[in-house]
């Protein structure tokens, strides 16, 4: 998740775009880097680390009114100045910053060496400046050549653009879900961002980007086409000044934005410990416990709500693909035992946060019995970071919805990537099994997009559930988790009762509640011991109880057994977890509007639970 901003107008862009690059900020902080055209040159100042940096780097402002400017959380490449955005082509008349993945990067980026492009960094943005310069020599303007581009990128991104031969105007464009564009119009004027944080300080009057529109701005405007030049209305809306209104951009509720951005925030957290050509893991973060990953015999994973439902499916990648003993544990019970722990086991903590009193007070107890400790957390120098003596961080951004969801996503992606890790530390992962880990992870943030257009079949469910007084949901496998998962965000966001339990557990108890007016959600995806799934549908049926199918999609049998279904998209049997698990977020979104909750504060929560 990285900050983007662009300016056109009649002001000095350089103190506009620091500005919107500190409100930006939340979205990356490991480099930043601005342009701005400065008569018939492009002038870039970038730094990696803060802001700060960024600013002391710049000396004597250049009189320019028109720039771009970027704030990073490195995916392809280390944080370095090179790596920093903007990042231009190979005759520096076209600069360029962006936010998402380019999928098929390393395709792109050989093509373009073979017809002589040198590059100068080690990421992915970089390729899109030199295909807009290919274009723009075959006689494009920066508008068409961004188009063309545009069709031939693969994956989410958002990125703007400008040149040289062009002043005064900058380019634009969303595709998929790598966060949004917002355009601002101001008094001949206008800016671009990522977020509303950085334009509302100087207009109230928006209008967004959809998936697949391009956008020219100019100081008067912008005209807008989609990928296959047909022109595009801009529906503008005037937003109120408050900071609160500010981050939720064109969403009701946190909780609703924070779901949409789930597949940017999986991407960002795969690509920023992984690499796909060559397929490798990077984990700079753990130090000196990564070099201590081979002597672990036994794993104890940690956590308290949402993170330990991640712990539990965390669990079962460490079995699987390491061969190690492994055990989910809530933190605050754990903390009172007297657990059996040596330097030889590796304790896992899962904290969004990172400053959750259970789960530090648990880590606590693993240091005095001198385990090796990891921490998977989403802040960077939380307190569980500086307990630990390595750390893995999920790259969700903030999150301010009290009902967790996109950190959720992005810990099962963390503990999958560290799970592989451990297997390589022990010598059980070859480099074929890896890339073949990693091709399936590269799917999975399209697999959750997929799952979010698919809202209007999710709603019609929640409508139906808004009267229940209690829910029942059931899972079996990897499945378990997400079950008892829904059945936690359902609670939390709609104060509807409701039980996550294996589905082999209904039968010892639980079955004697079902009756007509008692729901079940069932989590029957395709991997997810579905044939046992079957039967535990029929039990419930036969009984009177109404099921509600979370499916893969596809699947006519389950389609004709169900009540209803939601499909989602086939994904490895790993990742289902995620995929199942967005339209039950979902779900309890949509019932807890139709009932009038306050979704982003539900009663009697916290977002960090920093007392007993």
């Amino acid at each position: 998740m990285c900050g983007i901003v662009g300016y056109t107008g009649h002001r000095p862009a350089v103190p506009i775009l620091l500005r919107a690059l500190k409100d930006l900020e939340y979205r990356g902080y490991d480099s930043a880097g601005i342009a701005v055209l400065d008569g018939d040159r492009l002038a870039i100042t970038k730094k990696q680390g803060k802001i700060a940096n960024l600013e002391a780097a710049i000396g004597p402002l250049p009189a320019a009114t028109a720039g771009i400017g970027h704030t990073r959380w490195a995916t392809h490449g280390r944080p370095s100045d090179r790596n920093a955005h903007p990042h231009s082509s190979c005759d520096g008349r076209v600069v360029v910053i962006h936010n998402g993945i380019v999928e098929n990067y390393t395709a792109l980026r050989s093509e373009l060496q073979a017809r002589g492009h040198a590059f100068q960094s080690e990421t992915d943005t970089e390729t899109v400046a030199h295909l807009l310069e290919t274009e723009m020599a075959a006689g494009a303007d920066l508008f068409e050549a961004l188009a063309r581009t545009a069709r031939r990128l693969e994956g989410s991104q958002a990125l703007v653009a400008m040149t040289v031969d062009e002043p005064g105007t900058l380019v634009a464009t969303r595709l998929g879900n790598a966060g949004g564009i917002v355009i601002g119009f101001g008094n001949e004027e206008t800016i671009v961002a990522s977020d509303l944080a950085a334009v509302l300080p100087l207009t109230q009057e928006v209008a967004f980007l959809a998936d697949g529109q391009v956008a020219r701005v100019t100081p008067s405007g912008a005209e807008v086409v989609t990928l296959t030049g047909e022109p595009v209305m801009l529906q503008r809306r005037r937003i109120p000044i408050d900071p609160v209104t500010a981050l939720k951009g064109q969403y009701p509720h946190f909780m609703l934005k924070e779901i949409h951005e789930q597949p940017e925030a999986i991407t960002d957290t795969i690509w920023s410990l992984a690499t796909l050509d060559p397929p490798a893991l990077y984990f700079d973060d753990l130090g000196s416990a990564g070099d201590r990953l081979a002597a672990v015999e036994r794993v104890v994973l940690l956590g308290m709500g949402t993170s330990l439902h991640a712990a539990m499916i965390g669990q079962r990648y460490i079995e699987a693909f390491a061969g190690l003993p492994a055990a989910a544990d809530n933190a605050s019970e754990f903390r009172y035992r007297d657990p059996v722990l040596d330097d030889r086991t590796l304790v896992i903590s899962v904290s969004q946060s990172g400053e959750t009193v259970d789960v530090l007070e648990a880590m606590a107890v693993a240091r005095r019995a001198g385990a090796l400790q990891v921490t998977v957390c989403n802040t960077e120098g939380a307190q569980t970071t500086r307990v630990a003596d390595g750390t893995v961080y999920t790259r969700a951004g903030l999150e301010r919805g009290v009902a967790s969801t996109k950190c959720f996503t992005t810990a099962l992606v963390a503990l999958y990537l560290l799970a592989l890790r451990i297997a390589q530390a022990k010598g059980r992962l070859s480099e074929e099994a890896l890339a073949s880990h990693l091709h399936d992870l590269a799917q999975l943030p399209r697999a959750a997009a997929d799952v979010l257009r698919r809202r209007d079949q999710i709603r019609k469910r929640a409508v139906a559930l808004a009267a229940a007084q209690h829910v029942l949901f059931l899972g079996r496998g990897l499945a378990f988790p997400v079950a008892m998962e829904g059945a936690l965000k359902l609670k939390e966001v709609s104060y509807i009762h409701a039980e996550g339990y294996a589905a082999g557990e209904m039968k010892h108890g639980p079955i004697a509640l079902i009756e007509p007016t008692f729901p079940t959600v069932a989590i029957a995806t395709q991997h997810a011991l579905r044939s046992k799934m079957i039967s535990n549908i029929e039990q419930i049926q036969a009984r009177g109880g109404p099921v509600t199918g979370v499916i893969t999609e596809g699947d006519a049998e389950l389609t004709a057994l169900c009540d209803a279904v939601i499909t989602v998209p086939a994904v490895s049997s790993w990742l289902e977890p995620v995929a199942a698990v967005i339209p039950l977020q979902l779900l309890a979104y949509d019932v807890a509007v139709h009932r009038g909750c306050d979704v982003d504060q539900p009663r009697n929560l916290a977002k960090t639970v920093t007392v007993e």
